[in-house]
């Protein structure tokens, strides 16, 4: 393998990205060598690219970006067992140290000495050979394409978002953001048995995506300028039933009882905790490059018990997403419709370029993957 290219995609500690030859590895003895044939651009890719940084997790070196990935083995260590060459697979990309606290204890997602790929210094998937971690690849049935086992990684983080916030049958739930993470939400919550739910974001032909994706939801577009507060009363508008609501405006029990927070920007948390219920909760999926947030609406989530959720990540879902998609919870034509645009591993500066906005598409930008072959 010494000899075979490959193309790899860098982020640089001075804000480029570009293609770069990437040394190949023999797999160690627990370890598994990857032919990764697809991978998703995340927003958080994004954020490494333009600022350098995602909170306190600063790119200060050379990193192959990429973690939203599906390969298949080319080649196995010696103590492998469960896995062969051919086999195909769903790439977790977080590895903890699997000896703290928070690892003993099954919260793994937590570990601080995770190594994650596409955080420096770990590279990442967005190349055409990796190794990994046996232990943190999980095969998939022949059901599931590639082009939807890279997406597993996105569904896993909402289904650990669903696991801390548990929705019930019938129960009202608000996404805000309609990107990839707003749009695997609404699948899983509709899953889970939400209804109605109503989905929000400032793009207009992304809302218009997402009547497509989910016929039964309702959309409302985020009026630039408006206030949380005025946010907050015209999403609460789509849940109202009643005509003649309370004097509030609003009949408070039909109000979302769970808001999930999938855009990260502080003005939606603020409007958040003006949509949802009294006694509801808010758990903020989104990430931002910011280390801080300042205005939240304390004293009403105070006098509200307004519950204010933060997911990192996921823990022990990989498996149950795989089952979710193979028997059809999650829609598997619709899951990979959220694939829009998808550029081979040479032009991989091309492709996130796209969803980083240096570039534009004609057709609306959703998921941009890159693929090495047919997907």
């Amino acid at each position: 393998m010494a000899n075979k290219p490959n193309p790899s995609l860098v982020v640089t500690a001075d804000g480029r990205v570009l293609l770069q030859e990437a040394p190949i590895r023999d797999p160690g003895p627990d370890e598994v060598l990857l032919h990764v044939v697809a991978t998703g651009i995340c927003g958080s890719d994004i954020h490494l690219w333009h600022h350098g940084r995602i909170g306190d997790i600063t790119v200060d070196g050379d990193c192959i970006l990429g973690h939203e990935a599906a390969a298949v083995i080319v080649s196995v260590g010696s103590n492998v067992k469960h896995l062969v060459k051919g086999d195909r697979v769903a790439i977790e990309p977080g590895v903890s140290c699997g000896r703290c606290f928070l690892c003993v204890g099954g919260r793994y997602n937590l570990c601080e000495q995770v190594a994650f790929s596409g955080i420096y210094p770990h590279h990442g998937t967005i190349q055409r050979y990796k190794t990994h971690p046996a232990s943190h690849v999980h095969k998939i049935p022949d059901s599931i394409s590639f082009r939807a086992a890279a997406l597993l990684e996105p569904l896993s983080v909402v289904m650990h978002a669903l696991r801390t916030s548990p929705i019930t049958i019938g129960a009202p739930v608000a996404i805000f953001g309609a990107g990839p993470i707003g749009l695997l939400a609404m699948a899983a919550a509709r899953a889970s048995g939400a209804c109605p739910i109503v989905i929000t974001d400032v793009d207009a032909a992304r809302l218009d995506f997402a009547r497509a994706f989910e016929p039964s939801c309702r959309a409302y577009q985020v009026r630039r300028g408006d206030s949380p507060t005025e946010t907050g009363d015209r999403i609460r508008d789509l849940f109202e039933r009643n005509a003649k609501a309370a004097p509030s405006g609003h009949t408070e029990s039909e109000m979302p009882q769970l808001v999930l927070e999938c855009t990260g920007m502080e003005s939606s948390i603020g409007a958040a905790a003006y949509t949802v219920r009294r006694g509801g909760t808010i758990n903020v999926v989104g990430v931002s490059p910011r280390i801080t947030i300042d205005k939240v609406p304390f004293m009403h989530m105070s006098l509200a018990e307004i519950k204010l959720l933060f997911i990192n990540r996921y823990h022990d879902t990989w498996p149950a997403a795989i089952r979710a998609v193979e028997g059809d919870l999650i829609d598997r034509r619709k899951l990979e419709s959220i694939v829009t645009h998808t550029f081979q591993l040479e032009d991989a500066v091309k492709a996130i370029q796209l969803v980083g906005g240096v570039s534009t598409s004609e057709k609306t930008v959703v998921k941009v993957q890159v693929v090495d072959g047919v997907c």
